[in-house]
């Protein structure tokens, strides 16, 4: 299996490749170490304002150009923002790799931010917003980042409020990108047929030019947890609950084994614990799941369910019985063994999906600084013992730390 090649650009720029055989399509993407946590109070959302932003116009294309440029070769553009990241990346044939190295160049280090496009766009986000309060999942995982960080930037909505989006100014976005844009932490990143040397002579075609630039300002850290409840009613039929708290960081070297733990709870197979257990055996859910987010500095554990309104106090009985479980008592052999096989497929299967992988090399390099291999991932998965998932359970599963978000039916 050939390993991805890495390359540093004398601007700090950095590039990482994989080539692969049997495909005649190319992803690509530029990923940023910025997100909704790089903002303040007065600039909540704008992160993701303008990755809308970037699609609206640069020096020399209007937003149609973009737009057309690589759906008319019927390739794809695409980007998305979360806590810590932003990225544009598209998919085309290798025919047109370069074409979608220019525009991503263009679209990231040129966007000129039309002030007729930023307020259309304005409308365009309220939408987005109130079809993500229409949906009591979506809402609530937003609102429960909110419950274990506080104050804190990572407890920010990515999307923002209604307020703040709608203030925003042209000046605001040139002053977010100022205080954040960093060469250091850009990622070119790409996987494909093509050859890492044609990928680094294009690379340092488009990027090699951009001038060495430093972030004005520096990530907040957190440092400060305190278990929170809340409680709120809505127009709904169903109960629906997070609880859960924060969890190791991105390089934490305990961090595949809550992976692992974590798979084996609430991951996306049918055969895991909590949907055996509320789902199959007692019928108190549709569907239930946990999840493990890590960052640069913390994590956030969390477990996801919605149920009627008569089964909430059961559901959550139940998941602690579970959480206790694994404390409590160690797994068998075999089920041990079953556990390594099953997330070590899901993660080989998972880096089939070309395009997930590109995203993961970029992700990773801004992370811990190299592109883990899947023999080394795997080394790790193999070595995890009983005893290492009992004590991360130990150590996590504390119910005095937990903190609950319930969305309730209306009394």
């Amino acid at each position: 299996m050939n390993e991805p090649f890495i390359y540093s650009l004398p601007n700090g720029i950095r590039i990482v490749h994989k080539e692969l055989s049997n495909t005649k399509v190319m992803h690509c993407g530029i990923v940023l170490d910025i997100g909704s946590r790089d903002e303040n109070e007065s600039q909540k959302g704008l992160a993701h304002f303008w990755e809308h932003m970037a699609f609206k116009g640069t020096s020399k294309r209007k937003a149609f150009h973009i737009i057309n440029r690589l759906d008319s070769l019927g390739g794809e553009l695409n980007a998305f923002t979360t806590k810590e990241k932003i990225s544009f990346y598209a998919s085309i044939m290798d025919i047109h790799f370069e074409k979608a190295i220019e525009l991503l160049k263009d679209i990231t280090f040129d966007s000129t931010f039309p002030l007729k496009q930023i307020e259309r766009e304005k409308g365009v986000i309220l939408e987005e917003m109130s079809m993500y309060k229409d949906s009591p999942e979506d809402a609530l995982h937003d609102e429960f980042d909110e419950v274990i960080f506080g104050d804190h930037p990572l407890g920010y909505n990515i999307l923002g409020t209604s307020e703040s989006v709608s203030g925003f100014s042209q000046q605001d976005f040139k002053t977010f990108l100022q205080e954040n844009f960093d060469t250091s932490r850009i990622v070119f990143t790409s996987i494909g047929n093509l050859s890492f040397k044609k990928v680094k002579y294009l690379a340092e075609k488009y990027f090699g030019d951009i001038p060495t630039i430093s972030a004005k300002s520096h990530r907040k850290n957190f440092k400060i947890y305190a278990p929170n409840e809340r409680i709120i009613e809505k127009p709904i039929n169903q109960v629906h609950c997070s609880m859960g708290r924060t969890a190791y960081p991105f390089a934490h070297k305990k961090k595949h084994i809550l992976f692992m733990l974590n798979n084996i709870l609430g991951g996306p197979a049918m055969n895991s614990r909590l949907n055996m257990s509320l789902r199959e055996r007692k019928g108190f859910v549709y569907s239930i799941e946990s999840s493990y987010t890590p960052y640069e500095d913390t994590g956030l554990f969390g477990i996801y369910f919605a149920t009627d309104p008569s089964s909430v106090d059961k559901g959550i009985k139940n998941i602690w019985k579970e959480l206790n479980l694994l404390k409590e008592k160690k797994l068998g052999i075999n089920q041990i063994k079953s556990a390594k096989e099953q997330l070590m497929g899901q993660i080989a299967i998972s880096e089939e999906r070309n395009i997930s992988f590109m995203l993961m090399m970029g992700k990773s390099l801004l992370e811990i600084d190299r592109v883990e291999t899947l023999p080394e991932i795997f080394e790790k998965i193999k070595s995890i013992s009983e005893t290492d998932l009992m004590e991360v359970a130990t150590e996590l599963f504390n119910k005095n730390e937990f903190s609950t978000l319930l969305y309730t039916t209306q009394k």
